[in-house]
Formats: C-alpha cells, structure tokens, sequence
C-alpha cells in the first residue's frame, strides 16, 4: 500500500504533506521522516465544525465546548502523498526556457524589456541602444537605461517586500501551532494535578480518621486507667453526670441512614491492627510482616497471569518466620483472595479469582498500617 502521510521519526507525529513536514520541522528541530500507511486522523465536530487530528485535541474540544459528537472523516481525505515536486511546475520552466532560447533578440513588450533589462544589468554593454531588427514593429515605446533601472529596482523591491509579508505569514502560523501545543500540554498537566491532589486528599482524610480513632481509644483507656486508680485508693467512682466536660458537648444529631455494613476493607484493618496488638512488644517483627504482606500483594496485582506470584507454601521457613507465625497473617491473605489447597500446603489466589479492587484495599491498609503511628495502638 502506498504511503498516506508522513511520520516524524523522532516523536510519532502524522503529517498530510511535505509541507507540513517541513513546518514540523522548523517548529520542532525534528529530521527524522519516512512514509506511512496511516491515515492522519480527521474527527469533525458535528456541532461546529472544527477538524480535531488526534484524540486528545477532540478530548481537550469537548472539555472547552462541551461538544461530544464528531465524526470520523478519515477516509474521506486519504490520498498517496507526494514526495516529489509537481511537474506541472518543471514543465512550465522548462518551456519559459525553451521559448527565450527560441525568442529572437529583441523585446515583443514593455515587461519583456524591464525583465531583460534586471537579467542583463550587469552587463557591460547595458548602456547601449538595444538593436532592434529593421522588418520587426515595436509595440512599445523604449525605455531608457536610467528608467529601466528604476523599473527594475521596483521590482526587486516589490519582490522583496512580497518575501517579508510571507515570512511574517509563515511565522505567525508557527506561532499559532507553538501556542495551541503549549496549551494542550498544559491542560493535559492541570488534569493529571488534579486527579494526583484528588487522591492524595482521600488519602490524608483517611489517615486523618485513623488517627481521630486512635486518639480516641487512647482517651478511653485513660479514662479508664483513672477509674482503676480511683478504685484502688478507694475514692468513690466519678459520676459522669455530674462531672463537668472540659469542653462544650455537642449533640449530635441522629440520622435516619442505615448504619453502613463492614466491607472487606474494614475486616483487612481489624485484622492488621489484632496482628500488631498480639506483637505489640516486637515493633520489627510486625514491621516485617506488614511489608512481606505488601510485596505479596504487590506482586499478584502486577503480574496476575503468573502463576509463582499468586502461590505460597505455608510450610516455607521464611514464609513462617515472617507471617506464619503471626496470628493475622494468614487472615488477612485469606482476605485477598488466597485459599488453603493440597491439603493446607499451599495458599493459591486462583486466576480468575484475582480483584483488583481488593488488592487495591489491601495495598492501601498495608500503607497506612506501617506509615501511621497511632495504627493499632490499642
């Protein structure tokens, strides 16, 4: 199939024409180009107009306009590209040079001899009276050599001047096209921060509740460490009626939502924490087994078709001396998805029993249970 575009080696970009690639180019520094059988990409907006050529200029369109209907016209506009230059052009000075070889000496009009007088003005013989065949008619007056130099440098300069207006075009064009990347680029960035601020968020409100839940029971466990005292030293007990609070009660308001049910994450976050309760005194061991915990389910979620990464012998030295022995351990891969197979000698996570949105949750207990503090101080 003969090539449709050009495509820029250096960063994968489409181009209809050498034109285009040429531009690109200038644009981009880029010199790496070679023929393509893919189609420059052409969506329509069916409700403007405007041509997008790639997905993400129709995505960053829809988000401008909130137009989301295009059409694909691909098809419509693919034709062999041409790498050569047109022939009508070649053929055309080659007959412009056939006929002033054939053209007998002399000038047949006024723009003959201003074009004669530019090419020759150099000449040593410039200044003197042009020879003219006797049978032959002039149809115009001559000019002088002084008027011929004028006309020429008119020319030149209206020439020039048409140079200057076309590079002005061309680099108002670039111009355009650097603006309208650099904006893409720029667009595409603020969404990635934004979804990235979004998630770190979620995060820290989730941190943030542990330790509220922690702190907590901390307050609970003194209040009730000074109950103890008060009973040993046989005061009697605080009334909690009659006790006045450090700070304004607020009421809070009951709600008439169902009481939500524990999901699967809460059960991995119960186990973990009884995990660090029952081996509160060995802060490195529960530290371990919190990371062998993340690199198993680290390794399942990213290589699922493997069947190593989703299988462990419970017998396993290292395996015991990590998580087996722990109580919780077991738990919470049981949690994951892993069950006891070949009579209890293995945990294997089957296939097609791999959720992503569970080994998500458990990565993301897993991170907060070795990153936060107040994880399971009580």
């Amino acid at each position: 199939m003969a090539g449709v575009s050009l495509q820029c080696g250096d960063c994968g970009t489409l181009l209809r024409s050498v034109e285009e690639a040429q531009e690109h180019a200038e644009l981009t520094k880029h010199s790496n180009f070679s023929e393509s059988t893919e189609a420059v990409l052409n969506l329509v907006c069916s409700s403007c107009g405007k041509p997008c050529r790639s997905k993400t200029e129709s995505e960053l369109h829809t988000k401008r306009t909130g137009h989301t209907e295009f059409t694909d016209k691909t098809l419509e506009a693919v034709k062999p590209i041409s790498l050569e230059v047109a022939k009508g052009d070649a053929d055309m000075e080659e007959a412009d040079g056939a006929s002033s070889s054939n053209q007998p000496e002399g000038n047949v009009s006024l723009e003959d001899a201003v074009n004669w007088a530019v090419e020759h003005e150099d000449d040593a013989d410039i200044e003197e009276m042009p020879k003219v065949p006797v049978n032959r008619k002039t149809e115009a007056p001559s000019l002088s050599p002084e008027e011929v130099k004028i006309k020429a440098q008119e020319l030149r300069e209206r020439a020039r001047k048409k140079k200057e207006e076309e590079d002005k075009r061309m680099e108002r064009e670039r111009e355009k096209e650097r603006i309208r990347v650099s904006k893409e680029l720029l667009e595409a960035k603020r969404i990635e921060e934004e979804n990235e601020r979004k998630r770190l968020l979620a995060f820290r409100k989730a941190e943030k509740e542990e330790e509220r839940r922690a702190r907590e029971k901390i307050r609970q466990k003194l209040e009730e460490d000074k109950a103890e005292r008060r009973r040993k030293l046989g005061l009697p007990p605080v009334d909690p009626d009659s006790a006045k609070p450090s700070t304004p009660v607020v009421e809070e308001k009951k709600s008439s939502l169902p009481v939500r049910p524990a999901t699967k994450a809460d059960h991995m976050r119960d186990c973990l924490r009884s995990l660090k309760q029952n081996h509160k005194d060995d802060e490195a061991k529960v530290k371990t087994a919190f990371n062998t915990l993340l690199t198993y389910v680290k390794n399942a979620a990213v290589n699922p078709n493997e069947e190593k990464f989703r299988k462990i012998r419970l017998t396993n030295a290292t395996f015991q001396a990590r998580v087996g022995a722990l109580k919780g351990g077991v738990e919470f891969l049981e949690l994951c998805g892993f069950e006891k197979v070949e009579g209890g000698e293995f945990l294997f996570l089957p296939r097609d029993k791999v959720d992503m949105a569970v080994l998500s949750s458990a990565g993301t207990e897993l991170n907060s249970a070795i990153n936060n503090p107040f994880f399971g101080v009580l």
